[in-house]
């Protein structure tokens, strides 16, 4: 039996079909949920957890699908590759494009006798760039079709 194993390490991902139960989520669908939940109810306040300041990268599952893809036919050697944008953000900078997004209006504030959780989390891309992979899809387009998805299927399975 032949096995094949896929040495790559992707960063947060995010997309439709994700996880937005605000117990077991990850920040960017919790954030999206929030947000379109303030916006509905047109509460005058979100506040988020932490102070606002940790960096995070996130791709899109798209691009991480087509990065896999792209490393099983163009890499065969073993070091991990790490996939990602190489590119990060703070949370509060995260929560003011999703408040965008969902048309949030009111105050967003943060409370930090909460967790912050790690200070920066960003990858070096540098071996996936060499071999001729970056992903596709843009932090806000990806936002707004996991929030349109969410609209649509999501928010209806997840509210109460």
């Amino acid at each position: 039996v032949q096995t094949c194993a896929l040495p790559i390490l992707p960063t947060n991902l995010y997309g439709p079909g994700d996880n937005f139960d605000l117990k077991t989520s990850h920040v960017l669908p919790a954030l999206i949920r929030r947000f379109h939940e303030a916006a509905a109810s047109n509460a005058k306040e979100v506040v988020l957890w932490g102070t606002g300041t940790p960096r995070r990268e996130f791709l899109h599952v798209a691009d991480a699908a087509e990065a896999a893809c792209f490393a099983m036919e163009n890499y065969d050697g073993v070091q991990h590759l790490n996939v990602g944008t190489g590119e990060d953000l703070t949370i509060a900078e995260l929560a003011q494009i999703v408040a965008r997004m969902t048309r949030y209006k009111g105050k967003i504030s943060f409370d930090p006798t909460k967790p912050d959780g790690t200070p920066r989390k960003v990858m070096d891309v540098s071996k996936m760039k060499g071999l001729g992979w970056v992903p596709r899809i843009a932090l806000e387009d990806g936002i707004i079709s996991t929030y349109e998805w969410y609209v649509t299927h999501g928010a209806k399975s997840v509210a109460g």
